[in-house]
């Protein structure tokens, strides 16, 4: 049954009782669950812990305790060393029927009401993308030692590439890592900016040069950052998102063990690739959260400001720009439902070639719609959108937090670039399929 009451835009059509072909039983399942949880333990105070700039530290050990850290992976999750840990389920659902519609409902929950990206970064930033490299290329022995506390949320990690003169540019990161004398050690050197949860992770996930310029020099290094001699970490102020622990790492001679290499040597760029793709998608998910958050809250309030002797809601250009915001969220919306669903039914492989590409695109478009209701939302709140307190709040808020969508996980301007490059490569390889080899099509 379609809900009578529910704000225009707050929530995504199946939530409010129109059919969709992409949600079973358990997803839906999973959602009520999902919420429920949240709202006790994350998003009824969600706000308030923004305002303070940090999570109390027993909220991660509750999600760790409920296994509610596992929904930051990557589906499928890791099954085999779940269960070795005697994780059998998440809120009622099976660890081996988990898909990433599941994950997308997580991620779409964590921003339910206040619509603040902080607080939930700070609890799930480290594990899910921290985590997915280590799991997919550390060898048996380097997961053996570090995963076990991982998952169950023992210890906390983060991802740590970009650097104060390589963002984007991932090929142009310069902090080195040279082996010791005796063969034994990674002497690490260099500088990690922007690094979400670095102010309290145990290990860093860390992008480090061993060899010579460009891509084929990068490799991923494990480095342990509490009471490491040569580590330092200090928070970095920033426009918004302040709960969620942004940080800056010095690395001084700091010495890591061979065997935290993750993967080989070289093959860095290749594993911070993949890794981006999980990344991005959850960043459109959770930038697509936000907007409904900001756009329903103006459409509420436009319902009860008066101006001009009318409510806002019944003046046409107010009514005019609610509607084109609207319709860019919901076709953002449709199109990630889509995205998400493909993901469930494609392989690793075939995902990140059919789909790599797009989801950078995906990911620069949730942005561009987010930027477009958060400044709706401020526009129609008028003084109050501006206003770190009272009734425009969260739409202040959630509009400085914009740039989050649009630069990390790769800036608007470099992924709507790399989506074309991405797609004109995949139609040139399947060019060349249907090439005979004396020249000429088999079409």
């Amino acid at each position: 049954m379609v809900s009578p009451t529910t704000i225009p835009f707050s929530e995504p059509p199946w939530l409010r009782g129109l059919p969709s072909p992409y949600y079973n039983a358990s997803h839906r399942a999973w959602q009520k669950r999902c919420r429920a949880f949240l709202e006790e333990n994350l998003i009824n105070h969600a706000l308030d812990w923004e305002r303070a700039e940090s999570v109390p530290e027993n909220v991660f050990r509750k999600f760790a305790n409920a296994n509610m850290l596992i929904p930051s992976l990557p589906a499928p999750l890791p099954v085999d060393w779940l269960k070795r840990l005697g994780v059998i389920d998440i809120q009622g659902v099976k660890v081996e029927e988990w898909d990433y519609i599941h994950t997308a409902i997580f991620c779409d929950e964590v921003g339910v009401l206040s619509g603040l990206a902080g607080p939930p970064s700070s609890l799930m930033t480290g594990i899910a993308y921290g985590v997915p490299p280590l799991l997919k290329f550390g060898s048996k022995q380097l997961q053996d030692r570090f995963l076990p506390d991982l998952l169950l949320g023992k210890k906390r990690t983060c991802i740590a590439i970009t650097e104060p003169e390589a963002g984007s540019d991932v090929a142009n990161i310069q902090t080195t890592a040279i082996k010791s004398d005796d063969g034994k050690h990674y002497i690490v050197n260099g500088t990690k900016k922007w690094i979400t949860n670095g102010i309290w992770a145990d290990y860093a996930c860390t992008a480090v040069r061993t060899n010579g310029p460009g891509p084929s020099g990068l490799s991923l290094l494990l480095i342990p950052l509490k009471n490491q001699p040569g580590v330092s970490t200090r928070r970095i102020p920033i426009g918004g998102a302040h709960s969620g622990g942004t940080t800056f790492i010095t690395l001084d001679d700091v010495h890591v063990p061979i065997s935290n290499l993750i993967g080989t040597e070289g093959q860095g760029m290749k594993y911070i690739m993949t890794n981006f793709n999980h990344e991005r998608l959850t960043i459109a998910i959770g930038a697509t959260r936000q907007a409904r958050v900001a756009l329903s809250s103006a459409f509420e309030y436009c319902m009860r400001r008066e101006a001009f002797d009318k409510t806002l809601i019944d003046q046409p250009v107010v009514r005019h720009r609610l509607a084109k915001a609207g319709a860019e969220l919901e076709s953002l919306s449709a199109w990630i439902e889509q995205f998400v669903f493909q993901m469930t039914q494609l392989s690793k492989q075939d995902a990140d070639t059919e789909l790599g590409g797009l989801t950078a695109l995906a990911k620069a478009q949730a942005g561009r719609v987010l930027d477009e209701c958060a400044r709706c939302a401020v526009l129609l709140f008028g003084g109050n959108g501006y206003t770190r307190m009272g009734r425009g709040e969260v739409v202040e808020r959630i509009y400085r937090e914009v740039p989050l969508a649009r630069v990390p996980g790769g800036s608007e301007d470099v992924l709507l670039d790399l989506a074309v490059r991405q797609l004109v490569k995949n139609y040139r390889s399947a060019g060349r399929l249907l090439e005979r080899p004396g020249g000429g099509s088999k079409l």
